[in-house]
């Protein structure tokens, strides 16, 4: 399964282009997590405005800060906010710019298991801790009484990339768990116990889908569009909670009102009541600098509609709306970029 696509997106207005003048051309690279939800406004933004071409790579949010920081992209996409150590590499500082909420699922390929497997931060991290190895493990069997169990062995399938959809899980497992805490810990490419690396969210969801027993975490998006079984979370409030835009968005609320001014926030393992446990921003990394002109009123036309215009189209595909609070907030942002 690819990893990567070049989606077109193209402005006449954001340039002022007419008649026959050449196309204003974009690279950029990143996260794979908000590939449906990027793809969708490309398609979308292209459109309204028939001329700028974006070409926009998903090799993961490892790759994407790399080529980034390398400056082999006009702009990145990650998961994960770049740390201090990445940005110190910057010769340009990046500005993030959450884009949509998004949610890590865990998702499993169980046929006979018709209802939807609860699993409590215990039983979560013992899985990928190869610690539980069978479905029908007691301690699985405990939570979900009633459940007729296989005694399938468990296949955990993870990334194999540098990726901030890895990142978001991995610190959720930090969290939640001191043994992952002092073993793997949070990390956008973590040295895991054992299981199948896979690149990309989609490979993650093609390995799990097609192997009977597997068990792995994909972006909410991809477990709606491939029809895939997916496990109920215990979160920090003791509530079962299943992914959801809604219960997304409760994971947000708290950490809206206090949004720190570069946007580099963690919402995993929320305290709010009907909070999904494992959600999280997902960004675009915009250098602060764009010497070219024609770069940056692109940039800056596509940064507006998406903000406002392009949240709409959230919903349909497994992502939460930004909340207005940090719209108003990037707005302010925008003119940082020079």
């Amino acid at each position: 399964m690819k990893i990567s696509s070049s989606l077109v997106l193209v402005t006449m207005a954001a340039l002022g282009l007419t008649g026959n003048a050449a196309a204003q051309a974009l690279n950029g690279a990143g996260a794979t997590f908000p590939m449906a939800i990027y793809t969708k406004w490309f398609n979308e933004y292209h459109k309204l405005h028939p001329k700028v071409e974006i070409n926009y790579q998903s090799i993961g949010s490892g790759g994407g800060i790399t080529q980034l920081t390398a400056g082999t992209v006009d702009f990145g996409a990650s998961d994960a906010p770049m740390n201090d150590t990445e940005l110190a590499k910057m010769k340009v500082h990046p500005l993030h710019f959450p884009t949509v909420l998004g949610a890590d699922v865990v998702t499993y390929n169980l046929p006979s298991v018709k209802t939807p497997l609860k699993l409590d931060q215990a039983a979560v991290a013992a899985i990928f801790l190869l610690k539980i190895t069978k479905w029908n493990d007691p301690a699985l069997a405990k939570l979900n009484p009633g459940v007729k169990l296989p005694g399938d062995d468990i296949v955990v399938v993870h990334r194999s990339d540098g990726s901030g959809t890895t990142y978001v899980f991995t610190e959720y497992l930090t969290k939640i768990s001191p043994e992952w805490a002092k073993g793997p810990g949070t990390s956008k490419q973590p040295k895991w116990p054992g299981g199948l690396g896979q690149a990309g969210n989609e490979g993650v969801a093609g390995m799990v889908k097609q192997t009977p027993g597997a068990v792995g975490y994909v972006e909410l998006g991809y477990v709606l569009q491939n029809h895939m079984q997916s496990a109920i979370l215990k979160n920090a409030a003791g509530e079962w909670i299943e992914a959801t835009t809604a219960t997304v968005t409760a994971a947000a609320a708290a950490a809206a009102k206090t949004m720190p001014a570069d946007f580099r926030v963690s919402i995993t393992d929320a305290k709010g009541k009907g909070a999904y446990p494992d959600a999280s921003f997902t960004w675009l990394l915009i250098p602060s600098k764009i010497p070219d002109a024609a770069k940056k009123t692109v940039i800056v036309d596509f940064l507006k509609w998406m903000l406002h215009d392009g949240q709409k189209y959230c919903a349909d595909l497994g992502f939460a709306p930004l909340p207005k609070s940090v719209v108003d907030q990037e707005m302010k942002q925008i003119p940082q970029i020079q």
